[in-house]
């Protein structure tokens, strides 16, 4: 199989990143950029959640424990749904869903005892403690991301749903006249574009 090719440029914001990871969601074949646990274990690497080494130790113990693998996939999906549903009830001004936030919530608390500051050659830094071998420790990141872009009002006033019909993704607006509506342009703002053109010239004819 292929290896997944994820495209780490959209948004910049973690949370958005991992609800956007079907391409065409709302088409008639969306693409499931999960569909193995390593290809979550790939993800990782790409938005440098996990290092190299990292990545490894994790993918070995996946294979020894892969009934725990396919669960923690179930779970990262599960908080994906989530994100997207919350993210696009924020983006549409609709009020979210409590079932949604107290998922969230859930999560948030799973994730922050094993957060920790830690001395740098700047200074200090957050990280991740222990759970070196928790095949769930890319969702803590996830997680804490998503509850900082939450409590960002700037970035949720300038959250957007791409306006291809047929995307699905989100996207944070910082165009300087904020009328930005592709997630790409070069991707879907075009696509629109020739489709609409299709249809002119056709209906011409």
């Amino acid at each position: 199989m292929a290896e997944k090719i994820f495209d780490l440029t959209l948004t910049g914001l973690l949370a958005l990143d991992f609800a956007n990871t079907v391409d065409w969601r709302t088409s008639e074949h969306p693409d499931e950029l999960l569909n193995s646990y390593s290809d979550l274990i790939r993800w990782s690497q790409h938005t440098e959640l996990l290092t190299v080494a990292q990545a490894q130790r994790i993918s070995r113990e996946a294979a020894r424990r892969p009934a725990e693998a396919d669960a923690v996939l179930d779970r990262a999906k599960q908080l994906r749904e989530t994100l997207l549903r919350t993210f696009s009830a924020t983006a549409a001004r609709r009020q979210t869903e409590k079932t949604d936030l107290e998922f969230l919530n859930a999560k948030i608390r799973e994730a922050l005892p094993h957060l920790q500051i830690v001395p740098t050659a700047d200074g200090f830094s957050w990280t991740w403690t222990d759970g070196e071998d928790r095949l769930d420790r890319m969702l803590w990141a996830v997680a804490r991301a998503a509850g900082e872009l939450l409590t960002d009002a700037d970035a949720l006033a300038q959250l957007r749903l791409c306006a291809n019909e047929e995307c699905g993704w989100l996207f944070v607006d910082t165009s300087r006249n904020k009328s930005r509506r592709w997630c790409k342009m070069e991707v879907c703002g075009n696509r629109v574009k020739a489709r609409r053109h299709y249809e002119q010239v056709k209906s011409k004819r």
